[in-house]
């Protein structure tokens, strides 16, 4: 099923792109973004608090958008950000090549991540929305 593109305000969020689809009875936001959004987990609580706030219930979010101690799991940032997801049940759908990432405990992660529904890490926009519209 193709996405209907509906148009929500997010003007709040400063330096932030996001769109929202329309899929059956449910909307995707989607980060669109072209920096790093979310390089702190302050970021991380404005950004789910603005989502939450606006009625988001399924989010995708490209690896760009995320900075690079999120992949670093000993930082922590990872456990802060997907934990504020969770709390709000918020579904979120990371979409990037994730096989650069030469950690062990990284690639166990996203493996264990992607057999739940909770959070998953996808290659394409178009494999998100068909995780997120199950």
């Amino acid at each position: 099923m193709l996405p209907k593109k509906v148009v929500k305000n997010f003007e709040e969020m400063e330096n932030i792109k996001i769109e929202v689809y329309k899929i059956g009875n449910f909307e995707i936001a989607e980060l669109t973004s072209r920096d790093d959004v979310v390089t702190n987990s302050e970021d991380g609580s404005d950004l789910v608090g603005n989502l939450y706030y606006h009625g988001a219930e399924r989010v995708i979010v490209y690896e760009h958008n995320l900075a690079p101690s999120f992949f670093d799991l000993k930082s922590g940032l990872a456990g802060d950000i997907l934990q504020k997801f969770s709390n709000y049940r918020l579904r979120l759908v990371i979409v990037g090549d994730f096989s650069a990432y030469t950690s062990n405990s990284l690639q166990d992660f996203i493996r264990e991540s992607n057999k739940g529904r909770q959070v998953n890490f996808v290659k394409s926009k178009e494999e998100a929305i068909e995780v997120l519209s199950n």
